[in-house]
């Protein structure tokens, strides 16, 4: 089976202290993993990664909405230099977290809507953080799609009646560890919407899947994810592994 993580921080400390991740990811039958960016500070060592693992591991260039501090126009500057200098997958990690910290909530809606401008410019698709602002973000989403903008709503954890607004805008949803928690309605929307709205991730090193849970989550964990859809879907693990791999590569085509 052949499985795509469309969601890893490969490049965080505590995964590159341990050098055998990226192995034991492939030999699980990971192929594919996509590295969303947070600020300027993780550029060069995700950079370092995709250029050492070219065949397995795919930049993304972006401002994540926590990261949008009093200097994020020299931020958002940054970005724009980085996508017309090289190639990148996605214009990702982006969004709006009102979880953390609303100090800079205007901030983050001005800074989320210029990065979907640069993902038009490119042609590029988008990965969309949104952490207790899913409403917020398909709106601002819908105003922007054109019928080109496509992507990701990663770790997606808002309603049944989100989950469809997010299909019908013509974006999937990133299903991680959490679907493995007990305390989830993610179920329920997997099987309302189906494989063909969906994408699997980590978010490594965070949200493990069960049984792991509360320790490193990293990309060879998602077999247990596939496996706990596969489960919810009443279907093969094969056929998980296979839509979600297709839906993918119709995202990040190129790669």
């Amino acid at each position: 089976m052949n499985f795509t993580d469309t969601h890893t921080h490969l490049y965080d400390k505590n995964l590159m202290a341990d050098g055998s991740q990226i192995q034991r990811a492939l030999a699980a039958g990971v192929s594919k993993m996509y590295m969303p960016n947070c600020d300027h500070s993780t550029i060069d060592t995700m950079l370092l990664l995709a250029d050492t693992w070219s065949e397995n591991c795919f930049p993304m260039m972006g401002l994540h909405p926590t990261y949008v501090k009093d200097d994020y126009k020299e931020e958002l500057a940054v970005v724009a230099e980085w996508l017309a200098k090289r190639k990148f997958y996605a214009v990702g990690e982006i969004g709006l977290d009102y979880h953390w910290d609303i100090t800079f909530k205007e901030q983050q809606k001005e800074v989320f809507a210029a990065q979907i401008d640069l993902a038009l410019q490119y042609g590029l698709p988008i990965v969309i953080h949104s952490r207790e602002s899913t409403g917020d973000c398909i709106d601002m989403v819908a105003t922007k799609q054109n019928g080109s903008l496509k992507g990701i709503f990663h770790c997606f954890g808002g309603t049944l009646e989100e989950a469809r607004r997010v299909a019908d805008l013509g974006f999937y949803l990133g299903i991680g560890g959490v679907v493995t928690y007990k305390k989830t309605n993610l179920p329920e929307v997997i099987r309302d919407l189906g494989l063909q709205h969906i994408v699997l991730e980590t978010d490594a090193p965070y949200l493990a899947p069960a049984p792991h849970r509360g320790r490193r989550n990293e990309s060879s964990f998602i077999p247990v994810i596939a496996q706990k859809v596969a489960e919810v879907l009443d279907c093969p693990i094969e056929e998980v592994a296979r839509i979600t791999t297709a839906n993918a590569a119709l995202i990040f085509p190129g790669s």
